[in-house]
């Protein structure tokens, strides 16, 4: 009954919302002249990828790979979920009106998850404008727009601003949750009451709320990019000294955190550190155990940038075993073109 008042409010909502999309005046840095709901669309698109065969991702994300990218220059800079494009050799971008044209990697950011691309000639579509992702609060209506047109317009509500902890050592800070599910949410747009981009695609969960109210989506806030973006044009990757890297990834068992595998190569590895082992202090000195993913992130991050030896303590068979990671910077570890 909650979930079809639910719905039945977004519905309403959103209805009004993608309504209101295709009459209000948007304006852009760039330009000063209304943007439509058509302008929004076109600046959707198709972007598909073909990966390094030696990359580190793609024995979980496969060589070749595809979702949506969003146009925010008038130079052809595209905007997507980095997962779609790390470790690409090579990108093609196809516009609404089915226009294919070859694209460049520019950058990558693993802490945020934004990955960027540039068509190598103008699309001539209108971008779309950055928003303000601080200003979304949980129930406020939304609207998803994926590659493909009209009928990849999506009506959604926020149900959750929180922090979101990945088993691949990712951890975002105020990721933007919304319900329903969209099915298609690799790099899609999220769109606020303005018209404006306030967030970028990246996961379907069985939990978006986080009160067990059913499945949904996760967005990174666009507010993630304005800080770095310079950065990821200039240089391929943020400024700034990176977060320490393990190479574990974990899973939460009966309130005990779990190494579920190690990145071959990968600093884990490396020290020692095996499938099943059961994390139980992280810190010299006994730093603690920590209680769940989120908490494990932020006890490795308290050690320093990467390059930082992080000391775990782990139970393997009933023992407790002591291991000296040596942290590495996450993009050293992958198979990126040298204009990362």
């Amino acid at each position: 009954m909650r979930n079809a008042r639910r719905r039945a409010a977004i519905l309403a909502g959103a209805l009004g919302l993608i309504a209101m999309l295709a009459l209000v005046a948007v304006v852009t840095p760039s330009r000063a002249q209304a943007v439509s709901l058509d302008d929004l669309l076109s600046a959707v698109v198709h972007i598909k990828t073909s990966i390094n065969p030696d990359g580190r991702s793609v024995a979980n994300l496969g060589r070749s790979r595809d979702g949506t990218g969003i146009v925010i220059d008038n130079d052809g800079l595209i905007l997507t979920i980095g997962y779609l494009m790390v470790e690409a050799e090579a990108a093609e971008v196809i516009t609404g009106d089915g226009h294919a044209v070859p694209a460049n990697v520019v950058g990558y950011d693993h802490e945020s998850g934004f990955g960027l691309l540039r068509a190598i000639m103008p699309l001539k579509v209108h971008p779309i404008a950055l928003g303000h992702s601080a200003d979304l609060k949980e129930q406020d209506s939304v609207v998803i727009i994926g590659h493909g047109g009209r009928g990849r317009v999506a009506r959604a509500q926020v149900v959750s601003r929180r922090a979101f902890a990945g088993s691949w050592e990712y951890l975002l800070d105020d990721a933007i949750y919304t319900w329903p599910p969209y099915p298609d949410w690799s790099g899609a747009a999220l769109i606020d009451r303005s018209g404006k981009l306030v967030g970028v695609g990246s996961l379907v969960l069985k939990d978006a709320s986080g009160r067990g109210e059913g499945p949904g989506n996760m967005f990174v806030p666009i507010d993630r990019l304005t800080p770095i973006l310079a950065d990821l044009i200039a240089d391929g990757h943020a400024a700034g000294p990176p977060r320490p890297w393990l190479g574990v990834i974990t899973q939460e068992l009966g309130g005990r955190l779990v190494v579920a595998a190690v990145a071959p190569d990968g600093p884990a590895a490396k020290a020692g550190i095996k499938h099943g082992d059961i994390i139980e202090s992280v810190g010299s000195a006994g730093g603690g155990a920590p209680k769940d993913m989120e908490d494990f992130y932020r006890k490795i991050y308290a050690q320093g940038s990467a390059g930082v030896t992080v000391p775990l303590d782990v139970r393997r068979d009933a023992e407790q075993r002591h291991f000296d990671v040596k942290s590495m910077n996450r993009l050293d570890h992958l198979r990126l073109k040298s204009t990362y």
